[in-house]
C-alpha cells in the first residue's frame, strides 16, 4: 500500500470521527469538527498530488479516492441535517448526484472504459468543502463576533423562513452553489457517459446488454 492510498484510507477513517464529534456535541465540537474535516480535505488534495508526482496511480487508488470523498461529504452533510444546520433537500440532491455518478462510472468500467472527472466536478467539491466548513463553524463564529462587536451583520444575514447569521448564511449560499454545480456536473457526466457507452447500448453490444464484444 503506497502513500496516496494510505492517505485515502486515512480520509475514510476520519469520517466516523467527524460524525461522532459533531453528533455528540463534545466541548468545542464545532472547532474540533471543522479541523477534522479540513484535515480530511487536505488528504484529498495530497493523495492525488503524490499519486501523479510519484506515478503511483493504482486501481485500488482509483477506487478508494472517490469513495473517501463521497463518505466524507455524506457524513458531514447528514450530520449537519441532523443538527438542523443544513437543508435536507439540498443534501439529498448532492448525495443523489454522487450515487448516480458512481453508478454510471461502474457501468462504464464494466465496458472497459473510463470517464475522467471534469473541471465542474472539482469546482463542486470546492464549493462543498467551503459550504460544510461555514455550516459547521459558522454558528460559533457568529456567536463570538456578535458577542465581541455587537454588530447586527453577525446576528442577522438574510431572512427566509428563519434568520440566518452571517457565516452560517454564507454556508447556505455556498451550498446553493454546490447544488447547482452538482446538477450541472451530473448532466455533464451523463453526456460524457452516453457519448462513450451510448453507441454500444444502441447497438446492443458489450456486457451491459448481455452481448460480448465481437473479436
Amino acid at each position: 500500500m503506497n502513500l496516496p492510498n494510505l492517505l485515502s484510507l486515512a480520509r475514510i477513517l476520519m469520517v466516523p470521527v467527524l460524525v461522532v464529534v459533531l453528533m455528540t456535541k463534545v466541548t468545542n465540537h464545532e472547532v474540533i469538527g471543522v479541523l477534522v474535516f479540513w484535515a480530511a480535505s487536505i488528504t484529498d488534495a495530497l493523495d492525488g498530488y503524490f499519486a501523479r508526482r510519484w506515478k503511483q496511480v493504482t486501481t485500488l487508488g482509483k477506487l478508494l479516492d472517490p469513495l473517501a470523498d463521497k463518505l466524507l461529504v455524506s457524513g458531514a452533510l447528514i450530520s449537519l441535517v441532523e443538527l438542523n444546520l443544513a437543508p435536507a433537500w439540498m443534501t439529498f440532491i448532492i448525495l443523489a448526484r454522487e450515487f448516480a455518478v458512481t453508478g454510471l462510472r461502474g457501468i462504464a468500467s464494466e465496458e472497459g472504459m473510463t470517464i475522467p472527472a471534469g473541471t465542474i466536478g472539482k469546482w463542486k467539491m470546492g464549493f462543498q468543502v467551503a459550504a460544510i466548513s461555514c455550516l459547521i463553524l459558522g454558528p460559533r463564529l457568529d456567536y463570538w463576533l456578535y458577542d465581541w462587536t455587537h454588530k447586527d451583520i453577525f446576528h442577522l444575514f438574510i431572512q427566509l423562513n428563519r434568520p440566518y447569521s452571517f457565516f452560517w448564511g454564507m454556508g447556505v449560499l455556498l451550498l446553493w452553489g454546490a447544488v447547482i454545480l452538482a446538477i450541472w456536473s451530473a448532466m455533464s457526466y451523463f453526456h460524457g457517459f452516453w457519448k462513450v457507452v451510448g453507441p454500444r447500448i444502441m447497438a446492443e453490444d458489450g456486457r451491459l446488454t448481455g452481448h460480448k464484444d465481437s473479436e
